[in-house]
C-alpha cells in the first residue's frame, strides 16, 4: 500500500535538515563517488559552483536529497577494530588505497529507478566519473 505525501515543517526529520514536502517515498539511497588519490582533482569552475548548486536546491525541494558531504582524507581515517571482545583503535594514515570515497549523498525515492535517474543528472553536471549507489536500509 502506498503511503500518502505528508507535510514536512521546516526542522529535522530523521537527524537531516528539511525544507520541503515529502512524496510518496519508500526507499533511502546512498549514493558516492569513488577517487583515486593519485590524481589531482582540478579545482571546480564558477560555471560547476552555479550548476550544481541548482541541482542541490532542485533535488532538496523535491524532497530527494536529505544530506550531502565529502570525506576528510585518508591520511586522518580512524580504524576501530572489534575482535574477542576487545577494542583496537588505530590513526591513519593506511596503506595507500587506490581507489577512495570522494563524496556522498543520502536520497529518498520511490525506487531504485529514480535513485538511478537523479545520480544521471548529477553525473551530468559534475562531468566523467562513476557514482555507486546503495540502498540503505
Amino acid at each position: 500500500m502506498a503511503r500518502m505525501a505528508e507535510p514536512v515543517p521546516a526542522g529535522r526529520r530523521h537527524g537531516v535538515p528539511v525544507t520541503a514536502t515529502r512524496r510518496d517515498k519508500d526507499m533511502r539511497f546512498l549514493g558516492y563517488t569513488m577517487g583515486d588519490p593519485s590524481v589531482p582533482i582540478p579545482p571546480p569552475t564558477p560555471e560547476l559552483m552555479t550548476d550544481m548548486g541548482k541541482f542541490v536546491e532542485e533535488a532538496t525541494k523535491a524532497g530527494v536529497l536529505l544530506a550531502t558531504g565529502g570525506v576528510g582524507p585518508v591520511a586522518e581515517a580512524i580504524k576501530v577494530i572489534h575482535s574477542g571482545g576487545k577494542f583496537t583503535v588505530i590513526d591513519g594514515p593506511f596503506a595507500e588505497a587506490k581507489e577512495l570515497i570522494g563524496g556522498w549523498a543520502l536520497m529518498e525515492v520511490r525506487d531504485k529507478d529514480e535513485a538511478i535517474e537523479w545520480t544521471k543528472r548529477f553525473l551530468t553536471i559534475a562531468g566523467d566519473g562513476e557514482s555507486t549507489l546503495r540502498q540503505v536500509y
